[in-house]
Formats: C-alpha cells, sequence, structure tokens
C-alpha cells in the first residue's frame, strides 16, 4: 500500500526530483561569479539570465530557486536584495527621465534641464558599475569577484541610487503627469527649483560619508537653474524677454505699448496663480504605486499635504526679494534704448553705453565659474569680475603667479593651478578668437593643391579657417585635414562628381519635356564634356560651385566616433553651453573644498550680480532722468501749474473768472475759459515754462465726473451741519474745473493721469484760497472807501473782516511755506538719493501725499473734517463779501441793514466756532505727534495766542464775548 506524501515532501520534491533530503535541482545552481555579473548589469539598467525587470511591479527581481553552494538563501538573498534595489530605484529614475522627454507636450526648460542633470548623474552612478565590470573582465582572473568584496565597492552607488530617487520623487510635481491635468511652466520651474533648494539646504551641513549626496544636490540644482539665469540674463542685459515657455515669474502685458503712460506700472506684470497643491501625488507615487519594495521596507515615504487652491507669487524663493527691482531693471533698459536721443551737449558720454555683459561672460557663465571658484578653492571673485574686468585683464598676461597686480588691485586667488581659472582662460581665448575675426584663411594649416579645369577654369576651393560655422564636421575633424593634407583634394565632392545646377531648370525639362525623344546635349560645369553655353552662364555656373563649396567644403567629410565626448570639448566657444558644460563635467568629478549654504551659493554666484546690475542700470536711467530727459524741469513747471508757484502765469485767468463768478456768470463753456488760459499764458513773462501754450487746457467736469474720494470729500462737507447753504456761485464752484497738462515722455510715466488728478485736487484747493483772499482784498477796498462813519457796527465789521483776512493769509502762507518750499526740498533730496526709477515714482508719491495731506485734500476721515472747516471758513468769507458788496451798492434801507447785521452774527458765530473745533483738532497731542506740519499752522493761525493760549484753553467761544473783551 502505498503512503500518501506529505505537504513538506511535495515542496521538496520539486527541488529534488523527488529524492528525498536530496540537493536541490542543479539547474538552478549558479556561481558566485556570475551572480555578480548579473548584479553589475543590473545596476547598468539591463537584464540578465538571474535578474529580470517585472514590468507590473516595477522592479528588479532574482529568478526563483537560485542558489549557490556556500551560502544559505536567506543570507544570499539578503546580500543580493541591496544590489535589486538600487537597480530598481535606478531604472525607476530612468523611467522617469524617459517620461519627461517623450511626454505629448514639449517638457519647459527648467524641467528638461532637471531631466538632463538627473540623467548625467544617472549615468554617473551606472559607470561605477560599468568600471568595475572592467576591472573583472581585464583581470584575466587574478581578481576575484565576490558578492561582499562587490557590496563593498558599489556602496556609493546602492547609497547614491536611492537618493537620486528620493529627489526625484521630490522635485517633480506628481500633478504634471496626470492625463488631464495641466499645470504651468512656471509653476512647474518654480516647484523643481525650490524643492531642490530646500533640499540642497537640509544636506549642505554634510556629516562624513554625506558629500556625494551634497555633489549630486548641488549638480542638479545648478544644472537645473541655468534655463532660468538665461532667462535672467536676457531681461537683465538686453531689456528682452526670451521666455517662450512663460517660465519666469512675470509676463509681457502685450497690450500696452512702450510709448504709453501705463507702460511701467502695467506692462510687466508679476507672474500669480491659483494653482492646487502640486504635492499631492507625485511622479515616484505613479511609479511606485504606494507600494513597499522588494525589501519589504517603504523605500520613500510619500508626502501628502492637505491643501486647496492657493494664490501666490510664481517665484523662487531665493530671488524673491529682488523680483521688483528685476522686473524694473528690464523695463528700465527698454525705456533707454527706446527714448529719443538728447541734443545736449553736457550730458555725460558713459549715459549711452550699456553694460551688456559681465567681464565678457553671460550671467550664466559668470554664475558657474564663481560657483566652481567658491567651492573649489573657496575663492570668492564676484567683487573682482565685475569691477574693470580685473579677472579677465589677467589672463592677457603669462598666468601661472600666484598674484596679479591690475590697476592697484592685487587678486591673491589667481593662479594657473585653479581649475576654474584654467577653464575660464581656455573659454575666453576661444571667444576673443572668435571675436577677433579669427576665421581668416590659415594657409598654412589648410593648404590645398591648386587645381585648374582650364585657361579661365574655376579656382580652388577657400580654405578653411580654425572655425567653421557652416559645416561643423570641419571644426571637429581640423587634428585629422592636417595630417591628410594630400587627400584634401579628393575630399572635395565638388571637384570630382556632377553637380545639378541650383536652379530647377533641368528639372522642369525632365517633367515637362514634350518631345518622345531625350535632349541629347549634356550640360556640365566643367570642360569634360565641351563648351555647351555662353558666356553669362557659364559665369554664373562658376559661382554656384563656388558657392556650394563654401557651404560644403568636405561633404564626405564625417568626424570619427568618440564615446562620452562632449559637445563643448572639440566645438568652438557657444555662448551659454561651452563653459556651463565644462563647469558641470568638473563638478560631477570633483571633491568640494567647502560644502556652504545654497543662500550663501546664490547670494556670492547670482544675486550679487543681478544686484549689481540692477544699480547700474538705477544709475544710467536717473541719469537720463535728470540730463537727458530734465525731470527736475519738468516738475517746476508742474509745481509752478499746479502749486500756482509762477507769479503771473495765471494771474489774469484767475482774475478774470473770479470777477465772473463775482457777477453771477457761469462757468460752463470750455472753449472760452481755454481761450482766457491761453490770453493768459502768452501774456505772462513765465509762458516760456511751457513747450507749446496749449500744453495746458481746462475743462468743466461734472458730478458724475468726480472721483470717488472726491464725491466722498464733498458728501462729508455738504452733510456738515453748521453749513448753512450750498450756493451756486459758492466756494465749491471751482471744483468743476480740471487742469490737464501734457507732459512729455517719458516723464509721463511719473506724471500720470492719476498724478495729474492729485496735482488737481492740491490746484483747486489752492484756488478757493486765492478766491477767499481775493475777496476779501476786495470787500476791505469798499470798507476804505466808507471809513468816514467810525460806528460800533463798522468797527465790528473791521474786526471780523481782519479776523478771516489773517486766517486766509496764515494759511496760504502756511501753504506756500510748506507745500511750495518745504515739499519741494524734500522732493530733491530724495530724488538725488533714488537708486532706481521705481524709487523716482516712489518720491514723487511720497511728494503728491505730502502736498496732499498738507492742503487737507487726502481721502481720509480726520482730513475731511479739517477740510470741511476749512472750506466753511472760506465759504464765510465769500458771505461776508456778498454782504460788503450789499452794503456798498446802496443797502441803506433798515431792513436790508438789519437782514446784513443777522448774517454777519451768523459768520462770526460760525467762523468761531470753527476755528474751535480747527484748534482742538489741530493741537491735538496725537495728530501733532505723526503729523509735525501741523503746529506750524496752528502756530500761524493763533499767532499770540489769539484763540486759544498756551494750556490749551479757548480765550473766545461767541462773538458778543468778542465784541465786550476786544
Amino acid at each position: 500500500m502505498e503512503v500518501p506524501a506529505s505537504l513538506i515532501s511535495k515542496v521538496h520534491s520539486s527541488f529534488s526530483d523527488g529524492l528525498h533530503f536530496a540537493a536541490p535541482l542543479p539547474s538552478l545552481s549558479t556561481s558566485e561569479i556570475e551572480l555578480v555579473k548579473g548584479a553589475l548589469h543590473i545596476c547598468q539598467g539591463f537584464s540578465s539570465d538571474l535578474f529580470y525587470w517585472d514590468h507590473i511591479g516595477q522592479s528588479f527581481r532574482v529568478k526563483t530557486g537560485i542558489y549557490v553552494s556556500h551560502l544559505t538563501r536567506t543570507s544570499l538573498y539578503g546580500i543580493l536584495d541591496q544590489f535589486t534595489y538600487a537597480a530598481t530605484c535606478l531604472k525607476l529614475v530612468e523611467i522617469l527621465v524617459n517620461k519627461i522627454h517623450k511626454s505629448a507636450r514639449s517638457p519647459p526648460p527648467t524641467l528638461r534641464a532637471f531631466a538632463c542633470s538627473v540623467s548625467a548623474w544617472l549615468k554617473k552612478l551606472r559607470d561605477v558599475a560599468l568600471r568595475e565590470e572592467e576591472n573583472i573582465s581585464t583581470s584575466d582572473g587574478k581578481m576575484i569577484a565576490t558578492l561582499l568584496g562587490l557590496s563593498s565597492s558599489l556602496s556609493s552607488l546602492c547609497s547614491g541610487a536611492e537618493y537620486l530617487l528620493q529627489i526625484v520623487h521630490e522635485a517633480v510635481p506628481g500633478a504634471y503627469f496626470e492625463p488631464n491635468s495641466y499645470i504651468a511652466a512656471a509653476d512647474v520651474a518654480v516647484y523643481i527649483l525650490n524643492q531642490l533648494y530646500r533640499k540642497l539646504d537640509e544636506v549642505c551641513l554634510v556629516q562624513g560619508g554625506e558629500e556625494d549626496a551634497y555633489r549630486m544636490l548641488l549638480y542638479i540644482f545648478t544644472g537645473s537653474l541655468l534655463p532660468y539665469v538665461e532667462g535672467l540674463d536676457s531681461w537683465l542685459f538686453e531689456g528682452t524677454l526670451d521666455d517662450p515657455f512663460e517660465e519666469m515669474f512675470f509676463y509681457a502685458n502685450k497690450g500696452i505699448a512702450i510709448d504709453e503712460t501705463e507702460f511701467w506700472e502695467k506692462s510687466y506684470l508679476l507672474r500669480t496663480a491659483k494653482i492646487k497643491n502640486l504635492e499631492i501625488g507625485s511622479s515616484s507615487d505613479v511609479l511606485l504605486k504606494d507600494k513597499k519594495d522588494i525589501t519589504g521596507r517603504e523605500s520613500i515615504s510619500t508626502r501628502e499635504k492637505e491643501g486647496g487652491e492657493i494664490e501666490h507669487h510664481v517665484c523662487p524663493l531665493f530671488i524673491k526679494d529682488m523680483g521688483k527691482a528685476i522686473v524694473s531693471a528690464g523695463k528700465s533698459l527698454q525705456l533707454i534704448r527706446h527714448a529719443p536721443l538728447p541734443s545736449l551737449s553736457d550730458v555725460p558720454a558713459d549715459n549711452h553705453e550699456i553694460r551688456r555683459c559681465i567681464a565678457g561672460l553671460t550671467l550664466s557663465e559668470v554664475f558657474c565659474v564663481s560657483l566652481a571658484a567658491l567651492i573649489g578653492h573657496s575663492d570668492h571673485i564676484s567683487e573682482y569680475v565685475w569691477r574693470d574686468n580685473l579677472i579677465v585683464s589677467s589672463f592677457e598676461s603669462p598666468v601661472g603667479k600666484e598674484k596679479e597686480e591690475r590697476n592697484g588691485e592685487i587678486l591673491p586667488f589667481i593662479s594657473s593651478d585653479k581649475v576654474w581659472y584654467k577653464i575660464l582662460a581656455n573659454v575666453l581665448g576661444q571667444k576673443r578668437e572668435i571675436v577677433s575675426g579669427s576665421t581668416h584663411i590659415d594657409t598654412d594649416v589648410f593648404s590645398l593643391q591648386k587645381e585648374k579645369l582650364g585657361p579661365d577654369g574655376v579656382d580652388d576651393v577657400p580654405c578653411v579657417g580654425t572655425y567653421c560655422p557652416q559645416n561643423p564636421a570641419i571644426t571637429v575633424c581640423q587634428r585629422f585635414l592636417y595630417g591628410n593634407k594630400d587627400a584634401q583634394s579628393a575630399l572635395s565632392l565638388s571637384r570630382n562628381l556632377y553637380l545639378p545646377p541650383l536652379d530647377d531648370k533641368e528639372l522642369r525639362k525632365a517633367v515637362f519635356y514634350k518631345n518622345s525623344g531625350s535632349c541629347s546635349e549634356e550640360k556640365s560645369t566643367d570642360f569634360t564634356f565641351g563648351f555647351w553655353f555662353d558666356e553669362s552662364e557659364y559665369v554664373r555656373r562658376q559661382e554656384e560651385t563656388k558657392m556650394l563649396e563654401m557651404l560644403f567644403p568636405f561633404m564626405t567629410l564625417l568626424p570619427s566616433f568618440q564615446e562620452d565626448l562632449h559637445i563643448s570639448e572639440f566645438l568652438p566657444f557657444e555662448k551659454n553651453s561651452t563653459l556651463p558644460s565644462r563647469i558641470l563635467s568638473w563638478m560631477q568629478s570633483a571633491e568640494p573644498k567647502v560644502t556652504p549654504l545654497p543662500v550663501v551659493i546664490l547670494q556670492e554666484c547670482l544675486i550679487a550680480y543681478i544686484k549689481k546690475q540692477a544699480d547700474y542700470i538705477g544709475r544710467i536711467i536717473l541719469s537720463k532722468l535728470l540730463y537727458d530727459w530734465r525731470l527736475l524741469d519738468e516738475l517746476e513747471v508742474l509745481r509752478a501749474i499746479y502749486l500756482l508757484g509762477s507769479g503771473d502765469l495765471l494771474q489774469h485767468f484767475l482774475v478774470v473768472i473770479f470777477n465772473k463768478l463775482d457777477k453771477g456768470e457761469s462757468l460752463d463753456d470750455d472753449f472760452e475759459l481755454n481761450t482766457i488760459l491761453q490770453e493768459s499764458i502768452r501774456n505772462s513773462a513765465d509762458g516760456s515754462l511751457l513747450s507749446t501754450p496749449d500744453s495746458l487746457v481746462v475743462s468743466i467736469t461734472k458730478n458724475s465726473d468726480l472721483s470717488e474720494d472726491e464725491q466722498h470729500g464733498a458728501s462729508i462737507q455738504i452733510s456738515t451741519p453748521r453749513k448753512s447753504r450750498l450756493q451756486t456761485m459758492g466756494i465749491d464752484v471751482l471744483q468743476s474745473l480740471n487742469f490737464t497738462y501734457k507732459v512729455s515722455w517719458p516723464l509721463e510715466l511719473l506724471a500720470n493721469v492719476d498724478a495729474l488728478k492729485k496735482y488737481n485736487q492740491v490746484m483747486i484747493f489752492l484756488l478757493k484760497v486765492k478766491r477767499a483772499k481775493f475777496v476779501l482784498d476786495k470787500a476791505r477796498r469798499w470798507m476804505w472807501k466808507d471809513r468816514s462813519t467810525a460806528t460800533t457796527t463798522r468797527k465790528r465789521h473791521w474786526l471780523l473782516e481782519q479776523k478771516l483776512l489773517h486766517f486766509v493769509n496764515a494759511f496760504h502762507q502756511y501753504v506756500m511755506d510748506r507745500v511750495y518750499h518745504s515739499a519741494w526740498r524734500e522732493l530733491c533730496e530724495g530724488v538725488a538719493a533714488a537708486r532706481s526709477l521705481d524709487e523716482v515714482i516712489e518720491v514723487h508719491e511720497s511728494y503728491l501725499l505730502s502736498i496732499q495731506r498738507q492742503c487737507f485734500v487726502v481721502p481720509d476721515k480726520l482730513w475731511a473734517l479739517i477740510a470741511s472747516r476749512i472750506n466753511n471758513i472760506l465759504g464765510l468769507a465769500l458771505d461776508f463779501y456778498s454782504i460788503q458788496q450789499t452794503l456798498s451798492s446802496g443797502g441803506a434801507v433798515s431792513a436790508i441793514k438789519t437782514r446784513c447785521e443777522m448774517e454777519v452774527d451768523r459768520i462770526e458765530r460760525q467762523f468761531d466756532e470753527c476755528i474751535a473745533f480747527l484748534l482742538r483738532i489741530l493741537s491735538f497731542k496725537l495728530n501733532v505727534g505723526q503729523f509735525p506740519h501741523l503746529a506750524d499752522l496752528v502756530t500761524r493761525i493763533n499767532y499770540n495766542y489769539f484763540y486759544m493760549s498756551d494750556s490749551g484753553s479757548l480765550m473766545t467761544t461767541s462773538g458778543s464775548d468778542v465784541i465786550t473783551s476786544r
């Protein structure tokens, strides 16, 4: 009877071929050397007989059941797990890089640069396994390969592979790979750069053995940052926004032209975005699918942040503080180049030449050189590279000295033994050779045998110099051509074969030839078949042959294949390519001398140059503002017009309209007002201040045309309980006047429409003061004519007139001292201290705010209350003038006199109430502390403590008290 087999026996029989306690299947046995080779293969991204790539599980796996005789299963798989895990990390990185390159939409420059940098470091890690395999293959049995030895030699690869996948996992937003999502290029670029910046900040304080992680991050961060730096370079040094993928933190508003008044404020705007959290579902989550790796542990922890839509400025962390200055610098460059050339001979000569590079290098090239000097030799070269080209000038002398002295400066770090110095010297030498026109014919190097096709044959093929931009193969194969001079003529395809003409005449003949027979005559560009064409056609074909030979000197020449040869090594100098490529190649193998913080790296190697260029452009634009565009002269014109600073520019105009208002005539005819204004300007001694008389116009605005702030102020004034009535020809009738001055471009960027509105508000307020002073002076002349009767009533009128006139005069003097003189002096000092056009605009806006506050036309509740009381007093001056006009025009009737006396009582009572309110508010310590100019106004109004004592108590409360006490 046969005994049924147990479970253990069944499991064992699958390995032992049915023999009880026998050895496993011999076909699954392998040697340690085969395992070593297989591990090296998967570390290079290839499968083997013992290891395979699991497409479903997205990982490398070991063939089931393999064993070696001297290791247990647990020990064997424990050793192999580290290799399969490292190989899996590298393979996942490779998959993601390929996914970026092969995505349906073209990846933006920063993402593409990040993928290229990761791919370069991936190749560097895999080269470690390749070199180990080469050592084993070339050892001829002298080197015994073991798994433990391989584990030791590939330790850097294993740690680097995991860390590289971690970088990719955290740096690339996972939402980018989602099919139905769209992420702007600017969001992707900022996300990548910010994540790499934070990660580099974490590992900069390296411990022993972590230098490779720092080098990896620094290399990837530098490579990823270069496209962004190139965009900044074109903006800061050329004034051009070269951003086809819209990665930069600002964008152009194409609806605003450079010659429009809104150019400075609205032409280039900071980019803002409302995005969903980009960290949800990162790239490695998509690839790894939140699974555990083959070792049973989670290789990389997934991070998800709860977040909704957040609006933010799309700008990298490390340049966020300079974002506004960077945008202003580029706009200033555009203004400088678009503005008309100056016609003045006293303009400094250096104002017209704008620095287009830094010591002959672009911003990205200087960034790479400074980075190499900093991490490789702890050299801080930013100050010397910028100032007077000291670094570059040192290349013109023999290198090898430890100290180079230029213009009294000693450069202790200049040494031919330093890598950054060697690379920079070599690259600048190539660049100088190209710029100086070194593409001339070098007959000693590339001399061709002269051949003649006949007495009037074609000249020899043009010689090729050291740089041939039409055919890069010539540049690459210079040494080959120099070593094979005899074969150069044979390589010229145009000399040995029949070349068809450049036009399509022969092709058209072949297609549209009507005769059945073929054309018997032969056409040729040489004398092989005879001379078949006239002289003009012959000359034309000669020129065509020369053109072909210039474009393709050696059409069959191909460069020899060289593996791992960087294009920057054999091509001549290429902008933003040669120097950064060589620096990045050096960074892959160099050991950094120091590991500075990323903030130190960016401050020393990038931000320092950006600040210096921004300051340099600021000095140029300020010089042009002051010398070429005459900013202060134009502001003086505005000051003379809107602050009534000119003696008689508007005198005739004001007298006419004040008289019209006195007669009760309305100001509703724009044409009549402008005729009066132009006549006043032509008859003025200051008329030459204006470029043309019609540059200043006046118009009438309705209440609906007033701004929101003006309507708010008007509503406060009308709702004041002390206001008796709103007269048609009262003090507020001037509110409808609107003066517009045409400011020349580009100064209208400062004095734009909003600024002119503020100027106009101040001017209208000053016109009210002028009109009050005008009518009080006129009333006083009438009162002087009727001074024969010195009654108590007459004295009372005189005293009230003096009080009104004192207030108006004191307020007018305060305004002219503070607004016309003090504020102007502060403006001139602010402009002299400014460093950019933005700061000049801020100074001008502060100037406008200052004169608005001092004239109490700021849209603020406190200032509106003060302005309403001042407006009431000015209105009371008009009321008093109306009373005196009535009395002087024959108002002898007792009823009229009684009514006038009642009006005088009202005017005096309201004046005292307004004065009491003003003195309480203006002398309040808190207000005086915040606005010191209020103390000056209180001193002028309360002269000799007429209304209020030094202790703050009011000396008068009503009109009757004034009469009895005075």
